[in-house]
Order: C-alpha cells, then sequence, then structure tokens
C-alpha cells in the first residue's frame, strides 16, 4: 500500500503541475526536479505560511535575504569543508552508489547508522551480507567519505579562476551578518534573524522524490540566546515547530513524531538536536529539525575574521559569545510532505485535502456549459470580480464532471458553477471538496462565505 501510494502522488503531482522531473526531455538529471504551476503556487503559501508565524508575527525576529555565494573562508570557519560529509559506497559489479547509512538502515531493522565511523559501516555492509539493491550482488568497496558542498570557480580567464562553493545551508549567510544586523537594527538577545532560499548539497540517495535531492529551498533562523537559557529556548521552538505542523499546516498527528539525534548523528556544531520525523511511504524521514548549536558558529568567525561578535547586554553590562538555537524547515521537502499527507481517495474521485489558506487557488468558476454565451459571460463577471482579492481558476473545458475532479486532484476548496437558474435569480451553486456537497448561495454573499471558510470560521 505504502509503495502503492507513492506511485500516486509522484504520478498525480506531474499531472497536475506541482512536480516535473528536471530535464526530461534529456532524460533526466537524478536528483532534480522542477516546480511546476500547481507546485509554485503551493510553494509559495507553504512559505509565507511560515513568514507570516515565525516573522512578521513576533517582534523579536527579522528577516535576512543573504548571498548564496559566500567566501571560501566562511565555510572553512564553519567546518563544512573538512567536516560536511556524507559515507559512500559502490558496488564493485554494477557501479550503483548510495550512502552507507541508508543502505544499512533500509535492509537492517532497529540501526541509525547515520555518522558512524566508516570503519564502522564497512563492517556492517559485510557483517549483514547486504546486497546491491540493483544488480543483488555483494561486492561493495570500503566506505568512504565524500563532501556535500558544490565546488565552483570565479572569475573570466581560466588560469586566475578561484574557487568557490554553493551555499550548503544558508545559517552561514545570517552569522556573518550577526554584527551588521546589531548595529542598523535595535534587537536585543534574545531575538532571531531568518532566511529562506536555495541550498545545493552533492546528494546521491536516489528514489525519494523530493525529500533529499541536489538543490532545494530551505528556510530557517537563528535565535540568539544568553548560554543559561538554552534549554528553556530549545523546548519553547520545539513547540512552536509542531504547533504550526499541526495547527497551520493541518498535517495528522500521527504521522509526525519527535526523535532526538544520537551522539554519532549529530553535525559538528551541535550540542543537541532532534528531529521532527513523518511517515513516508518508504519510511520515517526528518521534516523539520532543531540544533543548539552554541557559540560554535560565532565563535569560529571571531577567531577566523578577527572580527568581535560578542554582545553585551546594554542594561547588565555582561560581555558574552551568544549561543543559539535553530529550528529548520526544508520548504521544498515540506511540499511533497504536504502532497502525502493530504492525498485521498473516494470512490472515482482523487483528492488533496489541501488546508485551503494553502491551497493553489481558493476556488474555480465555471459556466455550466461552455457553448451559452450568457452563462459564459455571467461566470466570467463572477470570476473576475474575484480575481481582485482571491486566487481563482476558470474552467470550461469538457462536462462539469471532470472539471471538479480535475479541480479536487490540486486540491480547490470550492467550485462556483453558474446554471440558467443564475441567469434569472443571481445565484450560484457553491461545490465543497471534501464532501461534494453542493449548495445555492447568492452571488453578493459568495465573497464572505468563501473568506469565512478560508479561515476557518
Amino acid at each position: 500500500m505504502a509503495e502503492n501510494l507513492f506511485e500516486k502522488v509522484v504520478s498525480l503531482a506531474k499531472r497536475r503541475g506541482f512536480i516535473y522531473p528536471s530535464s526530461e526531455i534529456y532524460g533526466g538529471l537524478a536528483n532534480t526536479w522542477d516546480f511546476g504551476p500547481m507546485g509554485t503556487l503551493l510553494k509559495n503559501n507553504i512559505r509565507d505560511s511560515w513568514w507570516s508565524k515565525f516573522v512578521l508575527s513576533r517582534d523579536d525576529m527579522v528577516g535576512l535575504d543573504a548571498s548564496i555565494f559566500l567566501s571560501p573562508k566562511v565555510w572553512e570557519a564553519s567546518g563544512h569543508v573538512s567536516s560536511f560529509t556524507d559515507a559512500l559506497i559502490d558496488c564493485k559489479n554494477c557501479h550503483y552508489r548510495t550512502r552507507a547509512d541508508h543502505l544499512i538502515e533500509e535492509n537492517v531493522s532497529d540501526i541509525k547508522a547515520e555518522g558512524l565511523p566508516v570503519e564502522e559501516l564497512t563492517k556492517l555492509v559485510w557483517e549483514k551480507k547486504i546486497a546491491c539493491p540493483q544488480c543483488g550482488k555483494h561486492d561493495w568497496t570500503e566506505v568512504r567519505k565524500f563532501n556535500l558542498l558544490f565546488e565552483s570557480s570565479i572569475g573570466i580567464i581560466e588560469e586566475g579562476k578561484s574557487k568557490i562553493y554553493l551555499r550548503g545551508e544558508i545559517a552561514q549567510g545570517i552569522f556573518i551578518n550577526f554584527k551588521n544586523v546589531l548595529d542598523t537594527t535595535r534587537v536585543r538577545i534574545p531575538f532571531g534573524i531568518a532566511q529562506q532560499g536555495k541550498v545545493f548539497r552533492n546528494e546521491i540517495t536516489l528514489g525519494q522524490f523530493v525529500h533529499r535531492t541536489l538543490e532545494f529551498d530551505l528556510m530557517e533562523f537563528e535565535y540568539f540566546i544568553n548560554p543559561k537559557d538554552w534549554e528553556e529556548k530549545f523546548e519553547y521552538w520545539k513547540f512552536q515547530m509542531w504547533e504550526w505542523a499541526t495547527r497551520d499546516l493541518k498535517l495528522k498527528t500521527e504521522n509526525l513524531r519527535w526523535r532526538e539525534h544520537e551522539e554519532h548523528e549529530r553535525s559538528h556544531y551541535s550540542k543537541k538536536t532532534m528531529d521532527v520525523e513523518y511517515k513516508y511511504p518508504f519510511g520515517w524521514k526528518e521534516m523539520f529539525g532543531i540544533a543548539y548549536r552554541t557559540d560554535f558558529d560565532l565563535r569560529n568567525h571571531s577567531e577566523k575574521s578577527g572580527k568581535d561578535l560578542s554582545y553585551t547586554d546594554p542594561e547588565t553590562g555582561e560581555k558574552y559569545m551568544p549561543h543559539v538555537i535553530e529550528p529548520t524547515f526544508g520548504l521544498s521537502r515540506l511540499l511533497g510532505v504536504i502532497l502525502f499527507d493530504s492525498y485521498a481517495e473516494d470512490g472515482d474521485r482523487i483528492i488533496l485535502k489541501l488546508d485551503p489558506k494553502l491551497a493553489p487557488y481558493k476556488a474555480a468558476v465555471f459556466p455550466l456549459l461552455a457553448n451559452k454565451p450568457g452563462l459564459v459571460s455571467k461566470a466570467r463577471e463572477i470570476y473576475d470580480s474575484f480575481r481582485q482579492d482571491l486566487l481563482v481558476a476558470w474552467d470550461d473545458r469538457g462536462n462539469i464532471g471532470k472539471r471538479y475532479f480535475a479541480q479536487d486532484e490540486i486540491g480547490t476548496p470550492f467550485c462556483i458553477t453558474v446554471d440558467f437558474q443564475s441567469l434569472e435569480d443571481d445565484t450560484v451553486t457553491v461545490r465543497e471538496r471534501d464532501t461534494a456537497k453542493q449548495e445555492r448561495l447568492a452571488v453578493d454573499n459568495i465573497r464572505n462565505y468563501l473568506q469565512n471558510k478560508i479561515d476557518g470560521r
């Protein structure tokens, strides 16, 4: 059933313009995906919901949009050049390449292999006699480390080019601007700096849709604190993350759980890390993460750059290096989670039960018949009036049943149909997506009706 759900969601995502395999006309490129018209709208709605909750509605958060390209010294100071690595293994027979820890976890129950030393990973692969999933042979290379940072170069003359990295996380742009934000705003600790944007990682895991990709969108913030407060703030942000997932995104709680990283799993900068995991068709995987990064980043950047990044409390005069709580949210990954979580079937109908606030379109407007000018004109009048403040779809293709089904599949919560009675009494039929129930409303009442439904009233 789980595999069937995976195939159904991937098929729906392409069929309805949410997500396409990238470079498909040239045979594709592994671990890359393009977001289509519906996917772009949904992704933007998720991003805006996050920005509204964690930034705009708060007095202790400011935004930032840092450069993708940073000085290579930034990545050296942050430890990414030396420590931002995964474990790689190859099949000698068919040259299948994968992450060793994922290979083990997919074939051995009740083991968390991420972060184990390469020697121990190699030993597990051989002791458990794990076969290659592609050719079935048990003939592997030794496990070895590879760096996740993408390298590029800048300069117009070949011999004068300098190495540079595409950013592997967006946090470093925040840390190197910590002093700028302090000097140019009125923030005081505790406060956060938030941003969202593209991240690039040399991932090799295949077959998990948009869960793990080479290029993806991240949303995260660094919350700067006095180190004595870290446990309290850690628990506070855990609650806020869970609340956003369950209350705002409406994700099913039975598909969510918290899991704390074991010591060998934690990133080099973290003292404590926890994930909100989602129950995908292919197993429990990270959806959100929260890490206590201590003062690792600010301290290292202060030492390596020679700039004082400490903070002086304006009331007590206490001077210290701020510590950091980092909640992080994968936006591209989250879109996939929401597709899996909202997918439903009702007889012949396929439905995306998206929260109306997240749905790409809030409503669709139809004329009952596309070959009746009076119906089309009236429907167009309603459609044009709603477009001023609501994103609505227009559809006059095929019969009305097929139009309903098409809107169900992209998650449109309401469909408004103009029929012959509409021309007589200025009323329309409004159909609700999840129940398919219909009711008759006056045209003048539709806007308030839709807004109340979208707002959950």
